[in-house]
């Protein structure tokens, strides 16, 4: 899953690429740790552009995106935030996670995903226009549990969404082998582990183990430590601090390995 070896899960790269030649902002949803921060990292390499990432929280406000007056030196002058810098390089601009973002701050973005490609600086008093290689990117996780955040309609409709997932078990095994320099078949059961979590998600009601996470407990097994240590430390252990769910969490992440072990022996 590096820059250079992006493991597609379906036809998201060239819907990405026909997006940007026609100059139409992208929405990636998908769970959390699938890839897309890395997809758009490895997008911004195949299509030459420097990538802008903001990490979009609670306290976000819209002098955060595109800037502020500020003292220096016993002068008031402008500082562009990261947006507006993106926007003058040309650059793409990924803001993640953007449904932890307040609603009025992504009120800034609806003059750069419409027709007018445009962003205004009030306090400034000045209009950026977007030249042809801008192209602004989000990404949120729709399964997130959360009443109280949610995307409006009228703003996910400015974007073309491309829905993302984990990849098919033997290529994840892939991945993680590629990142940590571990055996295919260690590699293959943790990711049997993974999935036998995502599978009893609906009952435990907690975000699943990532690929990231994978590659974190390999990376634990490359240093000597135990598949049983890995997955416990990298994958259970984050997920719930509940000794029943714990416990439950146990009980499925060792079936899936035991299941994984018996099919690899035969």
């Amino acid at each position: 899953m590096t820059t250079n070896s992006y493991y597609a899960t379906g036809n998201e790269v060239r819907l990405f690429e026909q997006a940007f030649e026609r100059k139409i902002p992208v929405m990636l949803t998908g769970p959390t740790g699938c890839g897309k921060t890395r997809f758009v990292e490895h997008m911004g390499s195949l299509l030459r552009r420097p990538v802008v990432t903001i990490s979009c929280h609670d306290d976000l406000t819209s002098s955060d995106l595109v800037g502020r007056f500020m003292v220096t030196g016993g002068d008031v002058i402008w500082t562009d935030g990261p947006l507006t810098r993106a926007v003058k390089a040309g650059a793409i601009c990924y803001l993640d996670e953007v449904v932890e973002a307040r609603h009025d701050s992504l009120a800034i973005l609806h003059s750069l995903t419409d027709h007018r490609r445009a962003l205004y600086l009030d306090r400034a008093n000045e209009v950026v226009n977007a030249p042809g290689e801008f192209m602004l990117v989000c990404s949120y996780n729709p399964a997130y549990r959360s009443s109280l955040k949610e995307l409006k309609p009228s703003f996910r409709q400015r974007f073309v969404t491309l829905s993302m997932d984990y990849l098919p078990p033997d290529r994840e095994a892939e991945v993680v082998v590629a990142e940590a320099g571990i055996g295919l078949s260690t590699a293959a059961r943790l990711v049997a582990c993974a999935i036998a979590i995502r599978t009893a998600d609906d009952a435990f009601h907690f975000e699943p183990p990532s690929t990231r996470v994978l590659v974190t407990a390999a990376q634990l097994i490359a240093a000597g430590a135990t598949e049983l240590e890995a997955a416990e430390a990298c994958i259970l252990a984050p997920l719930s601090a509940d000794g029943a769910i714990a416990d439950g969490l146990r009980e499925v992440a060792a079936a899936g390995l035991l299941a994984r072990g018996a099919s690899s022996a035969r």
